[in-house]
């Protein structure tokens, strides 16, 4: 697929654990060109309709606007880091 450790069996897992069926997958930019394989893995384990974003992401701040209307249960963010500061560490 390409040479970055995607997690897909841990986003598997959580669509699967959510009974998730619609899913929004947001990549960032050099992630993009390997979308459309990124989707057809998530459909193809999960059998829910993958959603790929191709507007911009900034970060996982960067959430698309409208979610509302594209019914979506979970929306993924690739290659962002998690934040581990907690408010006392601000």
């Amino acid at each position: 697929m390409c040479m970055f450790e995607l997690e897909l069996e841990r986003v598997i897992s959580e669509i699967e654990s959510r009974g998730s069926k619609r899913v929004l997958l947001q990549l960032p930019d050099g992630l993009k060109p390997q979308a459309k394989q990124i989707a057809d893995a998530v459909t193809s384990k999960t059998g829910a309709e993958a959603l790929i974003w191709f507007g911009s992401c900034f970060g996982h701040c960067d959430m698309p606007l409208g979610l509302d209307v594209l019914k979506v249960d979970l929306m993924v963010q690739w290659g962002h880091n998690r934040y581990h500061k907690t408010r006392e560490d601000w």
